[in-house]
């Protein structure tokens, strides 16, 4: 009996039309270096940027002055686009822009922005990274919704090309080490200090939302948050212990007005949020496109022993399956927003099992809409989370502080030839990220 395909070979050859050969209308297997297509998958790095004080207010952590970013920031910027990266994690120094209420400096913004523009680089703009100016005081000041939100305004205002924003970086890592651990900023040790805190900046970071929204209605707000576990090996669990397992969804729980378990919620009123702040967190979600980005590093799950010893766990549970406890309690879609390792020999390794998580989580149908090394360049003193200046070199970056690249460059140059043109989810050449303005803010 004659085949169909002898059929097909004899009026249209091989079966097959002009782009077709990977089964695309275009031919495409999604290898290359991003193209910054708006359904591409987004490859980023981001610029250390932490600027929180110690020393009681003494002394002032700024990451972007200690690795000479300021004067070499179109050296580093260069470097991105180097790499062949279109999407860069970057935060100017709100210390330096908010200069009084209603009064900004802007010499180093123009300049950085005006670079990054000229070179096209999509920036997510990181607009509070761990700490405030002088003139606010700290976490502490109930007034600082209001100033955030006008410096939030303001820049949505002076750079209306930028659409990706981070309002405030991880919230729940903010408020722990500035009020609970007593770290940075304002330095308590206390619950209420650190509930606070906390009502606080998830109040600035919605409050500032608005304000970019005004400008920008179609935003997208990338908000990084730490991704974290500490695995408890005791046959009776502590109390302390479970209940900081249960916390480190609180800050998402207020910003996207999903309720937070009971026990949480008692602890919250018991540290001084009021049931009339509740209800206000509880009222809806922030106006824009929301993306829920985890940040994870090894050091994030720790292990308790039952002799009370605490040790790093690294990966026992992964980026992928912390990540997923958070998509299955938001669904929204997602972004791995930080990731290194401080042994720059394992960088290329580490990189590559944080990509195979992603892979996984692609697979699972969670949309993942970016991926990010963190950061460009080495950073310093945060083996000790900056709660001491040393001047200790971390390399943990694409490039030392020479800028010379370390062996995870060239890893993560290969993931992008790799994989540069993937769609954000797998076979979605149909779904890109559209320039309307965010509408649907409700469950059906």
């Amino acid at each position: 009996m004659k085949s169909f395909l002898t059929s097909i070979k004899t009026h249209f050859g091989s079966g097959h039309y002009e782009g077709d050969q990977y089964g695309g209308a275009t031919g495409s297997n999604g290898s290359g270096l991003p193209t910054g297509l708006p359904n591409n998958f987004m490859f980023a790095t981001g610029i250390e940027c932490s600027y929180p004080t110690i020393d009681h207010g003494k002394t002032r952590r700024d990451l972007l002055e200690e690795c000479d970013h300021y004067n070499r920031f179109k050296e580093d910027l260069a470097l991105v686009k180097e790499m062949g990266l279109k999407v860069l994690r970057y935060g100017l120094p709100y210390y330096k822009c908010h200069v009084g209420p209603g009064h900004y400096d802007w010499t180093f913004a123009d300049q950085a922005m005006a670079e990054m523009q000229r070179l096209g680089i999509e920036p997510i703009l990181d607009l509070l990274h761990f700490g405030v100016p002088d003139w606010l005081g700290n976490f502490q000041n109930p007034e600082l919704p209001v100033h955030f939100a006008d410096y939030c305004g303001a820049v949505a205002q002076r750079y209306p090309w930028v659409r990706f924003y981070t309002p405030i970086n991880e919230i729940y890592v903010t408020a722990k080490l500035s009020a609970k651990d007593g770290i940075w900023n304002e330095q308590l040790r206390t619950d209420k200090g650190f509930v606070t805190a906390l009502k606080h900046l998830v109040a600035a970071s919605i409050m500032g939302t608005q304000q970019i929204a005004r400008q920008r209605p179609d935003c997208i707000i990338v908000q990084s948050e730490s991704a974290e576990f500490t695995h408890e090996l005791r046959a009776t669990r502590t109390p302390a212990v479970q209940l900081e397992n249960q916390l480190r969804f609180v800050a998402l729980d207020l910003l996207y007005a999903h309720h937070p378990d009971g026990e949480v919620l008692n602890y919250l009123y018991d540290n001084g949020l009021t049931r009339r702040e509740y209800e206000w967190f509880m009222a809806g979600e922030p106006p824009g496109y929301q993306v829920m980005g985890n940040d994870y590093y090894g050091r994030n799950e720790k292990i308790i022993l039952p002799d009370g010893q605490v040790c790093t766990s690294m990966d026992v549970l992964g980026w992928y399956t912390i990540t997923h406890d958070y998509y299955l309690r938001y669904r929204k879609p997602v972004m791995h927003t930080e990731t290194n390792i401080l042994d720059p020999h394992d960088g290329p390794t580490w990189l590559w099992k944080q990509w195979v998580n992603i892979l996984r989580m692609r697979k699972d149908g969670v949309p993942v809409l970016g991926f990010t090394w963190y950061s460009l360049i080495d950073q310093i003193d945060w083996d000790k989370g900056l709660e001491r200046k040393v001047g200790t070199v971390n390399p943990c970056g694409l490039y030392d502080l020479d800028r010379k690249p370390r062996p995870v460059a060239a890893a993560y140059k290969m993931l992008l030839e790799e994989y540069g043109q993937i769609t954000i989810v797998p076979h979605g050449e149909l779904f890109e990220i559209t320039k309307r303005p965010a509408t649907l803010k409700v469950e059906v």
